[in-house]
């Protein structure tokens, strides 16, 4: 008579195993993508940083590089919650065929994108780069809301690195009194969106907005592209008619947006 007490061991082995294999997400070794945490020294401390790496079959030389810019709600010092909102969630999604080198660094509370903040996200995009073989030819720079405003910001601090930049749901002046957000390098121009336009006009360029944002209006971005367009700049700007200030879901899921980007080279 068999032992009944193997005989359970047995099933529940098996019952383990099944179970194993039907929580696994990851599939086999290099098939998705990962994400993984780096330091870096900035400013005099050290800062924590995100870095998506795609799966390795995506891998063929060197591969574009993202830096992504998280807006005022993911600002701390966790190095975990920039990845909430924006491309984190859409990367991870499509952990398995996003081609690009994320990086996603974080400004602490009540930070801002200006100033250290930028020299510490482009020196985490160059530590990214150099590790894990990002390609300077096709460097690229999204950010929302407050990361709409650093976009902007970063590229004037860098205006060669980049070859296309992405902002959404951003501006170039503080919306009210009571939110100063808004980008130093011009500031104090007379007008400010064709400054921006003169010193950005050689790189492309494509805005986002949400035409019922009440957050961040998209009148600011509207004469953004104005000034773009009037210097005759390779710049697009999309409003999406019924978004919110969350216009963010929307433009990570738009499939132009990618094929765009992915095609723009630094020259």
């Amino acid at each position: 008579m068999r032992n009944p007490g193997n005989f359970l061991i047995a099933l529940l082995a098996l019952l383990t195993a099944m179970a194993l294999a039907g929580c696994s997400t990851t599939g086999e070794p290099g098939t998705i993508g990962r994400f993984v945490e780096r330091e870096i020294a900035s400013d005099g401390t050290t800062r924590g940083y995100e870095v998506f790496v795609p799966a390795a079959r995506a891998h063929r030389g060197k591969l574009p590089i993202i830096l992504f810019l998280h807006g005022s709600g993911e600002r701390g010092s966790d190095n975990r919650i920039q990845l909430d909102a924006g491309l984190g969630p859409y990367v991870r999604e499509h952990a398995a065929d996003f081609p690009a080198i994320v990086v996603f660094p974080q400004v602490r509370e009540n930070g801002e994108w200006m100033g250290a903040n930028v020299d510490m996200a482009l020196a985490a995009l160059d530590a990214a780069s150099r590790e894990f073989g990002g390609d300077p030819q096709r460097t690229y720079l999204t950010g929302l809301s407050m990361g709409g405003y650093g976009t902007w910001e970063t590229a004037l601090k860098a205006p060669a690195r980049f070859a296309a930049l992405v902002p959404i749901c951003g501006a170039l002046l503080p919306i009210s009194d009571e939110r100063g957000l808004y980008v130093t390098g011009v500031a104090n121009e007379s007008d400010p969106y064709a400054a921006l336009a003169a010193k950005l006009g050689q790189v492309p360029v494509w805005i986002f907005h949400g035409g019922k944002d009440q957050v961040v209006p998209p009148n600011d971005d509207r004469r953004t592209f104005a000034a773009f367009k009037a210097a005759g700049a390779d710049v697009r700007y999309t409003e999406f008619p019924e978004a919110d200030h969350n216009s963010w879901d929307a433009t990570y899921r738009h499939d132009a947006m990618w094929q765009w980007l992915f095609a723009q080279r630094r020259h």
